[in-house]
């Protein structure tokens, strides 16, 4: 149960249901990110399951598509949440989801801007922020910066994600060990769990891609499809790692 405004939202997630690309809005197809083989059609991604989990090989447009979600929920495309700028905002001159969502259209069912937009690369950031604004309310700041890069992620998702709302996480796991990943499948399980949250995460981490109930979606240069964990490149090669680790990288370095 949530709220939005001073009216009581009792439906479940998702609440985002679908994104598509309104190609009369695009003015140049050349131009970035507009000339990724993703948009090269007609670009549409639904929403049936509280839990997305996009993967997929770097440069395909994983996060220029969640920047978008995030613009379209009100959130940063550098990261944060509704109302939120980050203290350097210079990385998100780079990130080109504001482009994108001013030409996405949205269903949602309701329409829900309560959640946050979380990067790793963007986590300092957001800490010290949050640690500023306290101080300037006279509170006690959150302190995020006084545990080690993981456990402080961990406890920021922890504090913000009890809530309803819509949470994009691109590629938690590179501020995540292994146990600290396993940790994060159980904050998943909570939030999915509480009917609450709906999550859109892209990662490239098969732990992440293995948690039960998601909806897991490739991206390629033919576009969107749903994919089992054992059919994407990141498992068979983790497979093929674990199976003989030693023999693997030396097969490897000998290519």
């Amino acid at each position: 149960m949530g709220r939005r405004g001073n009216r009581t939202i009792n439906l479940p997630a998702p609440y985002l249901r679908r994104i598509w690309l309104d190609p009369s809005q695009v003015r140049d197809r050349d131009t970035y990110p507009f000339c990724l083989p993703i948009f090269a059609g007609d670009f549409e991604l639904g929403f049936d399951s509280p839990i997305t989990i996009i993967v997929g090989e770097n440069g395909t447009g994983k996060s220029t598509i969640l920047e978008g979600i995030a613009a379209l929920a009100g959130y940063d495309d550098a990261g944060g949440g509704k109302g939120y700028m980050p203290v350097d905002h210079s990385m998100a001159q780079e990130k080109m989801g504001g482009a994108l969502s001013k030409v996405l259209r949205a269903s949602w069912l309701p329409k829900i801007t309560n959640g946050w937009f979380f990067r790793a690369e963007s986590f300092f950031s957001v800490a010290r922020y949050l640690d500023q604004a306290a101080r300037e309310a006279g509170a006690a700041p959150p302190d995020f910066l006084s545990y080690s890069h993981g456990e402080g992620f961990l406890r920021f998702f922890e504090e913000r994600c009890q809530r309803q709302g819509i949470f994009i996480f691109d590629e938690p796991e590179s501020a995540l060990s292994p146990s600290r990943q396993i940790e994060f499948l159980k904050l998943l399980r909570s939030m999915e769990n509480s009917r609450i949250c709906q999550v859109i995460m892209a990662t490239h981490a098969p732990m992440l891609m293995a948690y039960p109930n998601a909806r897991l979606l490739r991206l390629g240069k033919y576009g969107l499809e749903p994919v089992a964990i054992e059919q994407t490149d990141h498992y068979r090669l983790m497979r093929e790692f674990c199976a003989d680790p030693r023999g693997f990288v030396e097969a490897t370095l000998a290519e």
